[in-house]
């Protein structure tokens, strides 16, 4: 199950792709440049996402083997 962050990150990415997207149409470096940026933080705030989820899943495997 995805949690907040990998949601909104993926979010991020598609924000960001479309500014990038509209910016290549319209000639407009600044709006290009920002959608990369977007685009880039949503892979990070993705990417931090899953480490989070992957730990709670780790640390929860860990408790259900203590309790065996």
């Amino acid at each position: 199950m995805w949690n907040k962050d990998e949601v909104k990150g993926k979010g991020k990415q598609i924000k960001g792709n479309i500014k990038d997207k509209a910016g290549k149409m319209t000639g407009n470096r600044d709006l290009e440049a920002e959608g990369q940026v977007e685009r880039d933080e949503g892979k990070l705030q993705e990417k931090y996402g899953k480490v989070r989820r992957k730990v709670g899943e780790a640390i929860e495997d860990v408790g259900e083997a203590i309790r065996k």
